[in-house]
C-alpha cells in the first residue's frame, strides 16, 4: 500500500503531507513557553494581572492575524501568507527575548510579544484554509482532525515536554532562543518541501473586498457568526489556565515540572481525540459531536480539573486523569472546522476567517477573563465562569445547522454521502 493510499484513507490530501509535518514542528517551537512563562515572570516580580495583560495584548494581535489569515490565504495564496507569518514571528521573538524579557522591560515586552502574535495564525491557519479547499467534503472532518492533531501536538504536547527539558538544561532564556530553530525547521517542511499547489477559487483582484468578506459573511449567513462565538469559547479555558492554574497547582502540592508533565499529557490526550472526533463527527454528525462531547463534556471536566486537587492534594495521577478527560472533551470541538465552512457554498475562506478569528480571540479572552475576575471572585469563580461558557456553547451549537437540499445545490456525489453531509 502506497503512502498516498494510506494518506487518503486517513483523510489527508497526500500532496499536503509535508505541510502537516511542518505545522507540527513550527507549533512545537511557537508553543514551548506556554506552560511556564507566566509563573516565571511572576517569580521575577510581575503580578498575575501584569502577565494577564501581556497575554491579552498577545491575544489581540493573534485575533487580528487569525481573521486576516483566511482571506489573505485565499487572495495571495497560503505560501505567501505563511511566509509573512514566519517573518513576523522571528522579528517579534528576537526583540522579545533580546531586548524585553532579559531586562524585564515591560513596554518592549508588550510590543514585541504582540508582534510575535501575528506569526503563528498567518502560518498555521492559512494552511487550514488550504486544507478546506484541497479535501473532499466526505473527508473534511478527518482532514481538520489531523490539522488540529499536529497543531495541538506541537503547541501543547511537544512544546510542553521539550520545554520541561530545555528550561532545566538550558535555562529559560536559552530555551526561548532554541524555539527559533524548531520554527525554522517547520517552515522548511511547510514552505520548501511541500510542493502542493493552491488553486484560487476567486478571480477578484480587490483584496480589500476580500478582507471585508471576512466580516460581511456573517450577515449573509448568521450561523457562521454563531460558529465563531462557539470557537472563541472552545479554547478560552486553554489560554486562561496557564495564567493562574500553575500557581493554583503549586499551592496544592504540584511543582512546575509536574504541572508541565500534566499539561503536556492533557494535550497528548487532546491530539489523540482530535483524530477520534474527526471520525466520530463524520459519522455521528458534526453538530451533535460539538454540542455534547465538546460543550457539555468540557463544562464537567473543567470543574473536575479544579476541584480534584483540593480533595486529593499532591495526588499526581488523580489530577492527571482529570486533565486527560478535559483534553479529550476539548477535542469534541474539532468538527466545528468542518461544519462552519460547509455552511456556505462559496467564500469558504471568509467563513474560515470568522472561525480563525474566534480561535484568535480565545487567546485574548482567556487572559482577560482571568485578569478581570481573579481579584473579585478568585480562582474558583474563574473556573465556574469558564464552565458556564462551555454550556453556553452547547446551546449555541443547537442552532448551527447545515443548509437543506432545497437551500443549496448539492454537488454530484454518491447519495449516501449527501445524506451524511445533511446529517452532519
Amino acid at each position: 500500500m502506497t503512502n498516498n493510499t494510506l494518506a487518503n484513507r486517513a483523510g489527508i490530501a497526500p500532496s499536503l503531507l509535508y505541510g502537516y509535518l511542518g505545522i507540527l514542528i513550527f507549533m512545537m517551537g511557537d508553543g514551548m513557553e506556554v506552560g511556564w512563562l507566566s509563573p516565571y515572570l511572576i517569580e521575577r516580580g510581575m503580578s498575575v494581572q501584569q502577565t494577564a495583560t501581556l497575554f491579552s495584548v498577545y491575544g489581540i494581535t493573534i485575533a487580528v492575524s487569525s481573521w486576516f489569515s483566511g482571506v489573505l490565504a485565499e487572495s495571495f495564496g497560503p505560501k505567501k501568507t505563511m511566509t509573512i507569518g514566519l517573518l513576523l514571528y522571528l522579528l517579534g521573538t528576537a526583540v522579545f527575548i533580546g531586548l524585553g524579557i532579559q531586562e524585564l522591560n515591560v513596554p518592549v515586552m508588550l510590543g514585541s510579544y504582540a508582534l510575535r502574535g501575528f506569526g503563528y495564525p498567518l502560518f498555521a491557519y492559512s494552511f487550514l484554509v488550504w486544507i478546506s479547499y484541497a479535501t473532499p467534503k466526505s473527508q473534511l472532518g478527518r482532514a481538520v482532525g489531523w490539522f488540529w492533531f499536529v497543531f495541538t501536538g506541537g503547541l501543547n504536547v511537544l512544546g510542553a515536554f521539550y520545554s520541561s527539558w530545555a528550561i532545566r538544561e538550558l535555562g529559560q532564556i536559552n530555551a526561548l532562543w532554541s524555539a527559533v530553530l524548531w520554527v525554522v525547521i517547520g517552515a522548511l517542511f511547510a514552505l520548501v518541501l511541500n510542493k502542493a499547489r493552491f488553486e484560487k477559487r476567486t478571480s477578484s483582484q480587490n483584496h480589500l473586498g476580500e478582507l471585508l468578506k471576512g466580516l460581511t459573511i456573517v450577515k449573509q449567513e448568521p450561523k457562521v457568526l454563531l460558529g465563531g462565538i462557539v470557537r472563541v469559547i472552545n479554547t478560552t479555558a486553554q489560554f486562561a489556565f496557564p495564567v493562574f492554574l500553575p500557581t493554583y497547582m503549586d499551592a496544592h502540592g504540584f511543582s512546575t515540572t509536574e504541572w508541565l508533565y500534566i499539561w503536556g499529557t492533557i494535550f497528548t490526550s487532546n491530539i489523540l481525540f482530535n483524530l477520534v472526533f474527526g471520525f466520530v463527527g463524520d459519522r455521528l454528525g458534526w453538530q451533535k459531536t460539538v454540542q455534547w462531547f465538546g460543550g457539555v463534556g468540557c463544562a464537567l471536566t473543567t470543574l473536575l480539573l479544579f476541584y480534584i486537587p483540593q480533595y486529593a492534594p499532591g495526588n499526581y495521577w488523580t489530577v492527571m486523569t482529570a486533565g486527560i478527560l478535559w483534553g479529550a472533551c476539548l477535542a469534541g470541538y474539532v468538527p466545528l472546522s468542518a461544519l462552519v465552512p460547509s455552511l456556505v457554498t462559496k467564500d469558504k475562506g471568509a467563513a474560515m476567517a470568522i472561525l480563525n478569528l474566534g480561535a484568535g480571540l480565545a487567546v485574548f479572552a482567556g487572559p482577560v477573563v482571568v485578569g478581570l475576575f481573579i481579584g473579585p471572585v478568585g480562582a474558583e469563580g474563574v473556573i465556574w465562569i469558564l464552565a458556564g461558557l462551555y454550556l453556553v456553547s452547547a446551546v449555541l451549537t443547537q442552532f448551527i445547522t447545515l443548509p437543506s437540499k432545497k437551500e443549496v445545490a448539492v454537488p454530484q456525489v454518491k447519495p449516501q454521502l449527501v445524506t451524511a453531509v445533511e446529517n452532519g
